[in-house]
Parts: structure tokens; C-alpha cells; sequence
């Protein structure tokens, strides 16, 4: 994908406070900050209805954007986006600063490939997801729109774990740089019926034999006896 597939047009903008950015939400307009790289801050307005178009591409939330304010342009990524409790209405958006020589660290979603011909799949099991985003390290220029994780070859109650994930060259995770207790599963198949039933325990347990059977009997005589 370009890298500058996503250029959002900005005005900079001196008003700050509740009272400004109420005002500008009136007028359809997303209050907005630009901050790092050791430079200013810088106070943002951005339309509301470019915002909403952007969000529904899933790779805008971990894509290196343009953001063009003040005739300049400017590499950034999205830090955090405020969003109204109830209506389909953005409040507020963080932006980040890129600088070409510096790692970032970003949430980038994960692709699940191959769920159809997986194998525990085809025999009757479910596919969880346990992970749908993994947070990675790396430069902007490795940074990866998404990453696939193919869960072919999991049978049923067969799990996936993050060091499982092949990640494309650069990238590195931030769970694994914690320590082997932070490998968590991403994916697991599990039992379409759930945990075994009593009934199923006691139809997969052993018939006692006659002998058995006898022994239980003489056992019963002598305690009378």
C-alpha cells in the first residue's frame, strides 16, 4: 500500500479549551494535537467528515500519515482518539510526530489466514482469537500495514502463541522483549461442545470385568460376615 495513502488536510489554530473546542465541534470540526520529535506542539482542527472517511480503513490506525497544516507537511501516526460515549462522533485526536531515524512503538492489527482449511476447523472445532492487535517496535520505514498469522496446521485444542508469529523483517514485539511470561496466546481451536460431559467420562470408562466383579461380591460377604 502508498505510504501517502492517507493525507489529512489540518488548520492550525490558536484558540484552546472547553469552550473552543465545543465551539469547533458545532461547526463539524475535530479539535486535534500534533506533538514529538522535540518540536512545539501544535494545536489542530481538522474536518470531521474527512476524519470518518479515514476511520473506516482499518490501516489508518497504524499507518504513517501526512498531515498537511500551515502550507507544511508533516509524518505522523495516530496516538489516541477521543470518541463520543454514544453517537458516531469523534471528540478529539492525538497525533505523533515521526522521525525517519527513530523506532516507534505501535499496535498493528493481525490477519488470520488460511481459517477455512485449518485443520482443526474442518474437524469440528472453533476458532478464538485471543489477540486481534499486537504492539511492535520498529522503524517507520518497517512498519507493516498488518501481519498474518496462519492458523492451518492448529488442530483442536491446539493454540498459537506470539512467538509463533512470523514478523516481516525489522519488527519486533514488545510482549516477547518482556520475557517468556508474556508470550500469550493469539489464537486457540477449541472443542465445539466444550469440556467433556459426565455421561461422555463414564462411556469412555473401562467395563469391569467379571472378575471384578466377584471380588466386589466375596468383599460385600466378608463385611456381613
Amino acid at each position: 500500500m502508498s505510504k501517502n495513502l492517507f493525507v489529512i488536510n489540518a488548520e492550525l489554530r490558536d484558540e484552546s479549551g472547553k469552550g473552543a473546542s465545543r465551539r469547533l465541534r458545532h461547526e463539524e470540526k475535530v479539535p486535534a494535537i500534533l506533538y514529538g520529535d522535540n518540536k512545539k506542539s501544535q494545536s489542530l482542527t481538522l474536518d470531521h467528515n474527512e476524519i470518518i472517511k479515514h476511520l473506516e480503513n482499518e490501516a489508518f490506525y497504524s499507518h504513517i500519515l501526512t498531515l498537511v497544516a500551515g502550507g507544511k507537511k508533516q509524518r505522523a501516526i495516530v496516538r489516541d482518539i477521543q470518541r463520543h460515549a454514544f453517537k458516531p462522533k469523534i471528540m478529539h485526536m492525538d497525533f505523533q510526530r515521526i522521525n525517519s531515524r527513530n523506532k516507534l512503538t505501535i499496535s498493528v492489527p493481525l490477519h488470520f489466514i488460511n481459517e477455512e482449511t485449518c485443520v482443526g476447523f474442518k474437524e469440528g472445532g472453533i476458532i478464538s482469537h485471543q489477540i486481534n492487535e499486537l504492539e511492535v517496535i520498529c522503524l517507520p520505514s518497517d512498519l507493516p500495514e498488518f501481519i498474518e498469522v496462519n492458523i492451518e496446521a492448529l488442530e483442536i485444542g491446539d493454540s498459537l502463541h506470539i512467538s509463533d508469529v512470523t514478523l516481516p523483517k525489522g519488527v519486533e514485539s514488545i510482549a516477547l522483549s518482556h520475557g517468556e511470561d508474556h508470550d500469550l496466546p493469539v489464537a486457540t481451536i477449541l472443542h465445539r461442545g466444550g469440556a467433556e460431559t459426565e455421561d461422555d467420562e463414564a462411556e469412555d470408562a473401562p467395563e469391569a470385568s467379571a472378575e471384578d466383579a466377584a471380588s466386589e461380591d466375596d468383599a460385600a460377604d466378608d463385611s456381613e460376615g
